[in-house]
């Protein structure tokens, strides 16, 4: 993925970019297998953006699951909330300044696990595992408003 295939990114004020993943399981399993079911997998996601990089793994219990891994390069953390700085401050918490434009990589692995299998009694494989995803860029618009708290005046 790379920016240059968004219209206009260079207006945009682009903060993080996330990979949601989703995923079942798809093990299969023939003869009379006396013991356990379905093993669980393990399903890694990566992302990457010039030095902003981050990874997470999701399971899917023998079932289904999903996860998401994302990373930001703003200090989200003053999105919502009171604070007591100056404007010029602020903007440089919250505004990407052109930071999350250019190309971004990303990789999804599983690690299949089968379960126990016993010759000649009970075969399993997991070899078709898929995973779904969305990879999304995190656009964030803002404005920026003086508080007056009336009961210090």
């Amino acid at each position: 993925l790379h920016t240059d295939s968004i219209d206009d990114a260079e207006d945009l004020n682009i903060i993080g970019v996330r990979i949601s993943m989703s995923y079942s399981e798809d093990e299969q399993q023939s003869g009379a297998c006396p013991t356990g079911g379905p093993s669980g997998d393990t399903i890694t996601g990566v992302i990457n953006h010039l030095e902003y990089n981050n990874s997470g793994s999701g399971n899917n219990d023998g079932g289904s699951g999903s996860h998401e891994v994302s990373i930001e390069w703003v200090n989200t953390s003053l999105i919502g909330e009171v604070v007591v700085m100056s404007k010029a401050e602020i903007i440089e918490e919250i505004d990407a300044q052109g930071e999350g434009l250019g190309s971004y990589s990303g990789e999804i692995s599983v690690e299949a696990n089968a379960g126990p299998s016993t010759p000649l009694l009970c075969q399993r494989s997991d070899g078709g595992e898929e995973v779904s995803y969305v990879v999304e860029l995190v656009v964030f618009d803002y404005d920026i408003r003086p508080f007056f708290d009336l009961e210090e005046l």
